[in-house]
């Protein structure tokens, strides 16, 4: 997955404002069933919410999503408090259900 640029994380931002988190990371941290699931939904929707439960400390965070990001070849679209928002693309053009800007 290429870099998103800003304008395009502007618009799924956008759209992700409504969506509730589908994947949540608790006590645990990032194990693989957690991988799995995070799998499943960006496959599913292509834009997700990942909520961190217990982890509260930025550091925490930022490795788990550096780890989710490279787990899943997704990227973080952006993260508000304990929200994190990823998004990657569904590599069969016929069931993209988001359209990039381009520019």
């Amino acid at each position: 997955m290429g870099n998103l640029k800003g304008y395009q994380k502007k618009h799924l931002k956008g759209l992700a404002h409504g969506m509730k988190p589908l994947v949540f990371i608790g006590q645990k941290g990032l194990t693989p069933t957690v991988v799995e699931a995070v799998d499943e939904q960006l496959e599913t929707h292509e834009l997700i919410k990942l909520k961190f439960i217990d982890f509260k400390e930025k550091d925490q965070k930022e490795i788990i999503i550096r780890d989710v990001e490279k787990e899943t070849g997704s990227e973080l679209v952006g993260m508000v408090g304990h929200i994190a928002t990823f998004y990657r693309q569904h590599p069969d053009t016929a069931k993209q259900k988001i359209k990039l800007p381009e520019r």
